[in-house]
Formats: structure tokens, C-alpha cells, sequence
């Protein structure tokens, strides 16, 4: 009998909100670090600066997980003008890649060591 693969998943998770404020402030909460850091912070990201930048309509940060297994992902915010006024944000996030740093680890951990038989 086989193992079943586990299930994969999902590379890109996108979010849509219809939001009441315009373009313009919506852009500011996402492009400006001090406003942005109330929502997102620093700690969150793998690199404080945008990955890109198209003013007024979209913003990539790349992120990394803190913890195991030290997942890669850029996160882009879109922007465009409701239909009737204020903004349609989406939220598209990308699964990118496993992070190249491995965790560190202190040279005297007060681990046990475990050694094999030749």
C-alpha cells in the first residue's frame, strides 16, 4: 500500500476589499514605512524596502517566516478606484522559495550530542 502524497499548498492566496477611503490614503497605510508599520511591521518582512513599486497602483514586500521551514513569499498590494468611490485593494500572496538561511545555532546549545558506531 502507498502513503498518500501530502496535499499541497496553495502557492498564491488572494484577498479583495472594497474599501471606503480613497486611492490616495489607502496608498499612504501601504507605502509609507510609519503607517505601514502599525499593520505590518519591520519584523514581519525579509527586507523593509519594496521588492517594487508602481505609485498609486501596486507594492511588493518580500516576507520570511521566523520560524521553520523559513518560507520565502512576496506579498503585493493593488490598488484601483471603486466603482463608486473609495478603493478596491487586492492582496496577492505568492509563495516564492524556501529562505537560503538556515536557523543559527549557538555553539554551546546544552543539547546532548549523539555519536554513531563506525
Amino acid at each position: 500500500m502507498k502513503d498518500k502524497e501530502p496535499e499541497e499548498q496553495a502557492e498564491e492566496l488572494v484577498l479583495e476589499f472594497e474599501l471606503d477611503a480613497a486611492p490616495e490614503k489607502v496608498w499612504r497605510a501601504v507605502s509609507v514605512p510609519a503607517f505601514r508599520e502599525v499593520w505590518l511591521p519591520v519584523g514581519e518582512l525579509a527586507d523593509a524596502k519594496p521588492v517594487s513599486t508602481t505609485p498609486g497602483d501596486e507594492i511588493r514586500y518580500r516576507m520570511r517566516e521566523s520560524e521553520p521551514p523559513f518560507l520565502e513569499s512576496v506579498v503585493a498590494f493593488r490598488l484601483r478606484p471603486g466603482d463608486e468611490g473609495g478603493t478596491i485593494l487586492t492582496i496577492v500572496h505568492r509563495l516564492e522559495a524556501r529562505s537560503a538561511q538556515p536557523p543559527s545555532r549557538v555553539a554551546n546549545n546544552n543539547e546532548a550530542e549523539t555519536l554513531r558506531a563506525a
